[in-house]
């Protein structure tokens, strides 16, 4: 019989996996035996690829900071002394300019007028007597029939009387003035944001009764970092979000005069837009987050599906020429919609996978979608 030699695999060492040990066994023919051909390597996914584009993104400053009203208005009392009969709104109220908002009691004021108008008829009747009198003085002073010293008396005692009229005349208005300060009226148009007003209380004058939002304008100031400031100018738009939910517009409108000296922030005072109704409402005193849009920029993005987070760190997975992915770091910046900004890691022209990134590891062999 003619011997046939195999060829088969060494187990002995693994770094000689090629080569081969032979076997002799006295069978019939002499046949060569071949190992298969490795398998190639099944795609882990299939996968949508693209390559970053470049657009234009707007730059936008981040800040934070406190609603607030716009201007708040004190409205007291301007007559001391009477008994408060009546409050006619509360908090929360919106009013008008010149709406009356509480009364006092007006009985002793409308005396004191009384009394003030008698005293100007009294004060009139006797100027008109003096000046008769003075007329008569000027006639008859020519003739001789007065003496000098009479004539003086007569014109002294009109002028007297006229100067006693203007002061009579000056009390009625100013008791006419107390009577209308028995009602308090709103200085501006507004909100009632406070009231310290009690029916029953006697006040002073100057205390505070109540307290207004004029013309219901809220502001919103902004914290911004000094080296921001340079990029911030007035009627620039500004989008925030308040801690109640509520999503409001609006435009810068002053940057404030000053700098933190502690913390190196600086305001910036943004008049915003009444929200909607039905829309969830912002309030004097509300925490809120937003941005200030101060221009735009180009800007290398890619879609965000394309972009996953590792131990802290942002990648992408590049797709090579024997589709086998790459991991690749990246530095990102802003998001406008399904976009992202790559700051830095990429190059133009990459193919990257665009949707399945997050299901994929390092040297994956995929399968491009059509």
């Amino acid at each position: 019989m003619t011997p046939t030699i195999y060829l088969r695999p060494c187990a002995t060492s693994r770094a000689a996996t090629s080569a081969f040990c032979l076997s002799l066994c006295l069978l019939c023919g002499a046949t060569w035996a071949q190992t298969p051909n490795a398998k190639a390597a099944k795609p882990a996914l299939t996968v949508s690829v693209g390559s970053p584009s470049v657009q234009t993104l707007p730059v936008q400053i981040k800040a934070n900071g406190n609603i607030a009203a716009w201007q708040e208005a004190s409205v007291g009392s301007e007559i001391g002394g009477l008994r408060l009969t009546e409050v006619r709104v509360n908090v929360g109220d919106v009013v008008k300019a010149g709406q009356v908002l509480a009364v006092f009691h007006a009985a002793p004021v409308q005396a004191d007028l009384a009394q003030a108008q008698a005293n100007l008829s009294q004060t009139q009747a006797a100027a008109n007597e003096a000046r008769a009198n003075a007329e008569r003085a000027r006639g008859l002073q020519p003739t001789g029939v007065i003496s000098a010293q009479q004539y003086v008396q007569y014109i002294t005692a009109e002028e007297t009387a006229v100067a006693r009229v203007a002061a009579a005349k000056a009390s009625v208005d100013s008791q006419q003035l107390r009577l209308q300060q028995t009602q308090v009226l709103a200085p501006d148009s507004g909100i009632i944001a406070a009231r310290s007003a009690s029916v029953g209380a006697v006040l002073t004058p100057g205390t505070e009764l109540f307290r207004l939002i004029r013309q219901g304008r809220l502001e919103w100031r902004a914290e911004v970092i000094a080296s921001e400031l340079g990029a911030i100018k007035p009627g620039m738009a500004v989008s925030l979000m308040a801690a109640s939910g509520a999503s409001l517009s609006g435009r810068v409108r002053m940057l404030g005069p000053t700098v933190d000296p502690q913390t190196r922030q600086a305001l910036v005072y943004v008049d915003l837009q009444t929200p909607s109704a039905g829309h969830a409402p912002a309030l004097a005193g509300m925490y809120a987050s937003g941005s200030i849009q101060s221009g735009s920029s180009r800007a290398m993005t890619v879609p965000a599906p394309a972009v996953v987070s590792r131990d802290g760190f942002n990648y992408v997975m590049q797709v090579k020429a024997d589709n086998r992915v790459s991991l690749v770091k990246v530095q990102t910046g802003r998001r406008v919609g399904d976009q992202i900004e790559i700051t830095q890691g990429l190059t133009d022209g990459v193919k990257l996978v665009t949707q399945g990134a997050g299901f994929l590891n390092d040297g994956d062999t995929v399968r491009i979608a059509p």
